[in-house]
């Protein structure tokens, strides 16, 4: 039984490996990177999607998020993702892990994003992706992604995000290849306390995906974030509480034919909020 199992989790990551890395795609991805796109709701996860995020960030903060996908210890995904600011520009490093010890994923990133006055921001973001499947061997591959976010109005945001446009060959014969990825996206502040997103991906090899969302602070220490995914017919929720600079989320996420993904999302900022 221990062998099927294996065999089926190594088939279905090896697929995402070559069209497209899974680590990229964990089951409540857009609940971690929903707030890219605000002006009032950024939070440290919000670069791993648009590195030009970075540009707003006015504090040291850090994020950690786990989830258990489809309920299997063996598919768990974990991210953690920290910012600084300085005065050349703002920095980022995200660091992504999924898997479990016969067959695991591991991406390091470093980012980079500044504003080039009030109407755009721009950032840019080195990878270095490798997974391991001891029976069989490893591989791994550097590529980058770029971002852009544009300030239409005070509330209304936009965006487009390019991933791995060339380059990302796995291993020294280099026949994988990482999927290129694009989106565009637009967020809209329509208050300090709600947040509405909508953005479409086209992956390479894939049908156009459309995630739609919300973010609303109903108090002042409480959050919603909800939302879709078009691909897969699947949703994700999650409610929130901080405290002073601490924030901790209890998410889940639905697949149709998966089931369910229940995550945990924690954030903490260092210094006084700006």
């Amino acid at each position: 039984m221990k062998a099927i199992i294996t065999i089926t989790l190594i088939g279905y990551f090896g697929v995402t490996a070559i069209h497209a890395q899974s680590l990229r795609y964990p089951a409540a991805l857009p609940y971690t990177s929903l707030s890219a796109y605000s002006n009032s709701q950024s939070d440290p996860f919000s670069f791993t999607f648009n590195q030009a995020a970075l540009a707003s960030v006015k504090n040291t903060s850090v994020g950690i998020y786990g989830e258990r996908r489809f309920l299997l210890s063996a598919t768990a995904a974990y991210r953690l993702a920290t910012v600084f600011p300085s005065r050349m520009g703002n920095f980022g490093l995200k660091l992504d892990y999924a898997g479990f010890k016969n067959f695991n994923e591991t991406t390091l990133g470093l980012a980079y994003g500044r504003s080039l006055g009030k109407t755009v921001d721009l950032g840019i973001q080195f990878n270095y992706y490798g997974y391991r499947v001891p029976a069989y061997g490893n591989a791994n591959a550097i590529n980058f992604e770029v971002g852009a976010i544009f300030h239409f109005t005070g509330k209304l945001n936009g965006g487009i995000h390019v991933y791995n446009p060339i380059g990302g060959k796995l291993g020294k014969a280099g026949n994988e290849k990482l999927a290129a990825n694009y989106t565009a996206g637009l967020g809209y502040d329509a208050s300090p306390h709600f947040f509405v997103t909508g953005v479409v991906i086209k992956e390479e090899d894939r049908p156009v995906n459309v995630v739609c969302g919300i973010q609303y602070q109903f108090a002042r220490q409480f959050f919603f974030r909800g939302g879709v995914i078009s691909e897969s017919g699947s949703a994700f929720a999650g409610v929130g509480a901080g405290w002073n600079n601490i924030r901790l989320d209890l998410s889940v996420s639905y697949h149709p034919q998966l089931g369910f993904s229940p995550g945990i999302f924690m954030v903490a900022g260092f210094g006084k909020k700006g």
